[in-house]
C-alpha cells in the first residue's frame, strides 16, 4: 500500500488483501451522530488520517427544520476553481427509498449541474441560477459530485415498494422510464462522481450508485440486486453497468442469485473503488458503527474528489471522456482538446518554476 494512503482506506489499485477489520477506536472519535447531522458536522467530526485532508470552509443552505428537503445540498470550494457538490439523499422514514417526488428532486439537481456545461463537456459561461434545489449559486461550476445519504441506516433501499402498489400500470411504467432516465443523465455528467455507501444499497438503490465513476463503500455496507426475489429483473441499469462493471460472470451470479454483498466482497469483485474499513458491530454499539461510518464514507468520498480535483479541469473531464469510449482515435481527440489550453500553459510554467499549477478551467 502507498504510504501516503490512509490507513483505514483502502485503494482499488491491484488484487485486493483478504480484508480485515482496523479498530477505530484508537481514533479520537465524537459522540454517536444523529441522523439529522449536516455534511458540515460529519466532516468536522471525521476520523483523523495519516494524510491530511485540506480543510476548507462549507458552503451550504439552510433550511427551515419543519420542511427538511428530500435532497440535502452542500457545496465545499474544489480546489483551484469551482466546488464539489454533496446531494444527501434525505428520505429517513422510508430508508431513502425511491420515490416520484425523491427522484424529481434529484433529476432537478443533476440537471442543475449538466446545464453548466456543453454537448461536448465544455464549461459554459457561469450561471446565475444553476435550478434544481440549489438554488441562487455564484460559487463557480461543479468540478464533482459526491451522491451520499443523510441516514445513518441506509444510502438507498430501492424503489418505493409502498407507493410503487398504488399506481396504475401506466404510472409504474412511467416512474421507471423516468427513473432510468435520470440515472442515465447522472451517469453522463462530464465530471466526476462519487458515491459514499456507509449502510444499505439495494435494487435500485445499487443501480443509483452504478451510475457514478466511483463508490466508497465502509466495510460494514451492504449492496445487491435482490429483483428476482422479486419475481423481476434489474430495470434501472442493473443488467448492463454491473456486468460492464464487474465482468458478466460475476454480474450474472449476483443478479440471479440476488445475493446481498457484504463491502469486503464488494471491493473483492469491483463495486467497490475505496473500503474505510469500521470496527465490527459485535464489538460495539450499532447505533455507533452506523453514525461513524456515514461520516467516514462521506469523508472519504469528498477526499477523492478533491484530489481529483486537483487536476486540470478540463484535463479531467476529457479523461473521463476517453477511458469510457476506450478507443485510441476518442484518445486522440481528447487529447487534442487539452493540449492547446491556458490550464496546460500553466502546467509547463509551474514545472519550470517549481511550484504547484493554478488551474482555472480554460
Amino acid at each position: 500500500m502507498n504510504r501516503h494512503q490512509p490507513m483505514h482506506v483502502i485503494p482499488r489499485l491491484a488484487v485486493p488483501p483478504c480484508p480485515r477489520y482496523l479498530n477505530i477506536q484508537s481514533f479520537n472519535f465524537p459522540p454517536p451522530i444523529s441522523t439529522q447531522r449536516s455534511p458540515i458536522d460529519l466532516l468536522k467530526m471525521a476520523p483523523r488520517l495519516s494524510q491530511p485532508v485540506v480543510t476548507l470552509r462549507l458552503l451550504r443552505r439552510y433550511y427551515s427544520s419543519a420542511t427538511e428537503p428530500l435532497i440535502r445540498v452542500t457545496n465545499l470550494p474544489a480546489p483551484n476553481t469551482g466546488h464539489i457538490r454533496i446531494l444527501e439523499l434525505n428520505r429517513p422514514s422510508a430508508r431513502n427509498a425511491i420515490s416520484k417526488a425523491l427522484l424529481a428532486n434529484l433529476r432537478a439537481e443533476i440537471d442543475a449541474v449538466h446545464i453548466q456545461y456543453g454537448p461536448n463537456g465544455e464549461e459554459l459561461p457561469l450561471q446565475k441560477r444553476f435550478g434544481g434545489a440549489a438554488g441562487v449559486d455564484e460559487k463557480g461550476p461543479t468540478r464533482a459530485v459526491v451522491l451520499a445519504s443523510a441516514v445513518d441506516t441506509s444510502f438507498c433501499a430501492g424503489a418505493d415498494l409502498k407507493e410503487r402498489k398504488g399506481m396504475s400500470q401506466g404510472e409504474t411504467a412511467e416512474f421507471l422510464t423516468n427513473l432510468r432516465n435520470t440515472l442515465t443523465s447522472l451517469s453522463n455528467l462530464p465530471i466526476p462522481t462519487i458515491s459514499a455507501i456507509s449502510s444499505v444499497a439495494l435494487g435500485g438503490g445499487l443501480e443509483l450508485a452504478l451510475s457514478t465513476h466511483f463508490r466508497v463503500l465502509s466495510s460494514n455496507a451492504t449492496v445487491g440486486l435482490p429483483e428476482t426475489r422479486l419475481g423481476i429483473i434489474p430495470g434501472a441499469g442493473g443488467t448492463h453497468r454491473l456486468p460492464a462493471l464487474i465482468g458478466l460472470s460475476r454480474a450474472r451470479d449476483l443478479i440471479l442469485t440476488g445475493r446481498r454483498v457484504g463491502a469486503p466482497e464488494a471491493y473483492f469483485l469491483g463495486i467497490a473503488d475505496r473500503l474505510v474499513e469500521i470496527v465490527p458491530e459485535d464489538e460495539r454499539d450499532g447505533s455507533d458503527v452506523l453514525g461513524e461510518a456515514r461520516k467516514a464514507a462521506l469523508s472519504e468520498a469528498v477526499r477523492l474528489a478533491q484530489e481529483i480535483c486537483e487536476g486540470g479541469p478540463i484535463g479531467v473531464r476529457a479523461a473521463l471522456q476517453a477511458v469510457a469510449w476506450a478507443r485510441e482515435e476518442v484518445e486522440n481527440k481528447m487529447y487534442e482538446r487539452v493540449v492547446n489550453t491556458e490550464d496546460r500553459n500553466e502546467a509547463l510554467k509551474a514545472f519550470q518554476e517549481k511550484r504547484k499549477p493554478i488551474f482555472t478551467g480554460r
